[in-house]
């Protein structure tokens, strides 16, 4: 499982994730909040399936330029 979520995104992710949860248990929002998890999982794992399944990635390729052949 490759890494295809930069850092900002990552932590954009985290933050969001930790609000929408937070917010759901503190019933404010709903349990709709609890929609939080996939963000807040997707932050911390770096992966994301949606991305995956189009082919985004928003993190630096860490390929040494000489691994990666002539382009």
């Amino acid at each position: 499982m490759r890494n295809n979520v930069g850092t900002i995104d990552r932590i954009l992710r985290v933050a969001a994730g930790c609000m929408l949860v937070a917010l759901a248990f503190a019933e404010k929002i709903g349990p709709w909040g609890y929609i939080g998890i996939v963000p807040l999982l997707t932050g911390l794992l770096g992966n994301c399936p949606a991305y995956s399944l189009f082919g985004i990635r928003t993190c630096a390729d860490r390929t040494p330029a000489s691994a990666r052949g002539p382009q």
